[in-house]
């Protein structure tokens, strides 16, 4: 799974988002975060022989829970970012579903449309972070009343 360059500069990105959801994001960055890195974790446990366009139920179940958790996060949180990652995680179960209905898109294109999704997924827990990190510091600084 981590076995070129490319693969592990993407994995480090994944990490550095992550720590940053927990080092300054609240608590909506926080769980998107662990539950993102749960999944991660859980998917790589399970990945064994990768067979294209074959069904992996493991791994759509993994993907299912995660689009209810940002899904559940979109609900309730007054955030915008949980949206978008619920939208980007949606892309990732419609693809699982198309290979579990017979209908074999192409696997480059598989693949392509979970790489991308992850990455427009991290970007938006990023931002989130960002944005959640902003809002809290301009609080402070009004309280405090440094403006």
């Amino acid at each position: 799974m981590i076995d070129d360059i490319y693969a592990q500069a993407v994995l480090a990105v994944a990490v550095l988002t992550v720590a940053f959801a927990f080092w300054k994001g609240d608590e909506p960055e926080r769980l998107g975060a662990a539950a993102y890195a749960m999944a991660f974790l859980a998917t790589s446990m399970i990945r064994g022989d990768a067979t294209p366009n074959v069904p992996r139920w493991g791994m759509m179940g993994i993907e299912i829970v995660l689009l209810v958790v940002f899904i559940g996060l979109a609900l309730h949180s007054r955030r915008a970012w949980p949206v978008w990652a619920a939208s980007f995680q949606a892309l990732v179960v419609t693809n699982h579903v198309l290979i579990a209905a017979s209908l074999r898109p192409p696997v480059v294109a598989a693949a392509t449309v979970i790489n991308m999704s992850n990455y427009g997924l991290l970007v938006a827990l990023a931002v989130g972070t960002f944005w959640a990190w902003q809002e809290r510091r301009a609080a402070a600084m009004s309280s405090t009343g440094r403006l």
